[in-house]
């Protein structure tokens, strides 16, 4: 049985070559990710190419994540590491310096980003080290900003520094992510996941972005900021995907919540037909190990029961010891989840085209079709019929090829085959006919077809037909009577 819950899996020195790309893709992986947070422009042009190369290999499409670095905030440099114990005192300074103990209980350094530490109020917490070590607010003034430690830990330089009570307003993209997003417009990616996204306003500054380097690439919004939740219904909005990035949302937010943020996340994005990945520390002990916890496959089947669109893979396959083993893992566990899966979910309309899918859906689950098969302009159509969850599979039947790449993280959607632009009964003849050439319908099963006219406009699906035998056959001579 084909998984219909698609694998995102980050790319990495455990898995830069192509015979492992090949192994991760044969495994189960559907997309991968270009984390921009590493490696420069050379290295991920070496892994694109090797990417595509696999594609050609395996005739299958693989889409192209580049995920942003974004405004991560980091301390500086330290002159050496700190040694921090409960009631120590961390001051924050404006200028940037090399951090060092002033005495036993003082030291001072400074951030990446010095505009944040005028927001910081009295009493708000500060985060460092992924989480590790918490310090609570203690003084502010004009030039630098005391913290008192409840915890210790060790400090290098350059570690993550996260503010949960702060609203940070600071620009999503830095001169590195417009020069990284460059690289990707020139370069093809499918998708661009943004780092640290606050609010819709966020999203649309990328968007404008895009659309000014003549880049059609879909934007996923990272939702990793107490914000992005309290503004997830306008992020939703301008989004065209959702990433659940449940690491540094675990230190923005307490850790208790993260699971019903997660549910009401996925919940929000399958109403509004937005795809949406589920990510971090997934599989995380296999990055060391031949096998999961029985917790982190619990994880994976309730992201998957839960209406993610796709599962992520980040250190497991980028720098973990069994790439592909761990791919494999993930396969098996959303195949046999899926065995359960509450399919044919009845959610509400809110537009036309959300009606016809649904309609498709319900009549391809009365007639026990096999397959619907969707002709697309812009991919939205399968997209909506995928929000339905049907337990048949969606084929889907692009206009080009950078549409059929972007249906790789739609659940259930595969897309099978790029037709030109023509007039709709030609289209459908011509589709029909290859997809019984390359084995994707039979003429002994049920199927159910969807298009839209005129050909090629988006939200333009009204159109759906039953394809059996004698359909099959009608358009077999449709297309040789017009020597399509």
């Amino acid at each position: 049985m084909r998984k219909k819950t698609k694998i995102l899996a980050t790319i990495g020195p455990a898995s830069d070559n192509l015979e492992t790309i090949v192994d991760l893709i044969k495994s189960g992986v559907n997309a991968f990710r270009m984390n921009f947070s590493h490696g420069d422009h050379d290295y991920h042009k070496s892994n694109l190419e090797k990417i595509r190369k696999a594609e050609s290999i395996l005739k299958k499409r693989v889409g192209i994540l580049q995920d942003i670095s974004g405004p991560k905030v980091r301390v500086g440099k330290l002159k050496e590491m700190f040694r921090l114990n409960p009631g120590d005192r961390l001051i924050f300074v404006r200028d940037e310096i090399i951090g060092e103990k002033i005495d036993d209980k003082n030291y001072r350094l400074c951030i990446n980003h010095p505009e944040i530490l005028p927001l910081i109020k009295e009493g708000e917490y500060i985060y460092l080290y992924d989480g590790a070590i918490r310090a609570r607010v203690e003084k502010v003034s004009s030039e630098e900003i005391c913290a008192v430690l409840e915890n210790g830990g060790i400090l290098t330089s350059n570690k993550g520094v996260n503010f949960p009570n702060t609203r940070l307003n600071i620009d999503v993209i830095t001169p590195k992510d417009m020069s990284d997003l460059e690289w990707g417009v020139k370069n093809g990616v499918h998708f661009v996941a943004v780092s640290f996204v606050q609010s819709a306003t966020d999203v649309l500054r990328v968007r404008r972005i895009l659309d000014e380097l003549g880049s059609k690439a879909r934007i996923f919004a990272k939702i990793e900021k107490f914000d992005a939740v309290e503004n997830i219904d306008e992020i939703i909005e301008a989004s065209d995907g959702i990433m659940v990035a449940r690491g540094d949302l675990g230190i923005e937010v307490p850790y208790y919540e993260v699971p019903n943020i997660q549910k009401m996340i996925i919940k929000k994005a399958n109403q509004k037909a937005k795809p949406v990945i589920t990510a971090t520390q997934m599989m995380l002990s296999m990055t060391q190990n031949e096998s999961a916890t029985r917790a982190e496959i619990s994880d994976v089947a309730n992201a998957v029961l839960d209406g993610s669109d796709a599962v992520m893979l980040s250190e497991e396959s980028a720098v973990g010891k069994h790439p592909a083993q761990v791919v494999k893992a993930m396969s098996n566990t959303i195949k046999e989840v899926e065995k359960i899966y509450p399919f044919n979910k009845n959610l509400e309309c809110f537009d036309e085209t959300d009606m016809v899918a649904f309609s498709s859906v319900s009549l391809a689950k009365n007639l026990n079709a096999t397959a619907i098969l969707s002709i697309t302009g812009s991919g939205r159509s399968a997209i909506k019929m995928a929000r339905n969850r049907p337990s048949m599979e969606i084929y889907a039947i692009t206009h080009d090829e950078e549409t059929a790449h972007f249906l790789t993280l739609a659940w259930g959607v595969n897309p099978i085959m790029v037709k030109l632009k023509v007039d709709v009964d030609f289209l459908i003849a011509d589709s029909i006919v290859d997809a019984y050439k390359e084995g994707y319908i039979d003429e002994n099963l049920t199927y159910i077809m969807t298009a839209g006219f005129p050909t090629g406009v988006a939200g333009s699906t009204n159109y759906i037909r039953i394809i059996k035998k004698d359909q099959i056959s009608y358009y077999q001579n449709l297309k040789n009577k017009f020597k399509i």
